[in-house]
């Protein structure tokens, strides 16, 4: 798991994320990862769910973009 994305997202240090799934997809000239994560509290129960996407563009500048949605 990137600290990046619970920099993004805004997790507590005091809390993990948790990969529970992944998908990767290619199309529109975007090479996108997405990822479903669950976050736990220090004493191991589920507080939130999110699914971050990371994507990046396969043509230069091979510009790039995160984003989350909180599901749960």
């Amino acid at each position: 798991m990137s600290q990046e994305y619970r920099e993004k997202i805004g997790i507590p240090e005091n809390h993990d994320l948790v990969q529970t799934d992944t998908k990767w997809e290619q199309r529109k000239g975007q090479d996108t990862d997405t990822y479903w994560y669950d976050e736990v509290d220090e004493g191991g129960n589920v507080v939130a769910k999110y699914v971050v996407k990371d994507s990046t563009s396969i043509y230069p500048p091979f510009g790039r973009s995160i984003s989350y949605d909180k599901v749960g």
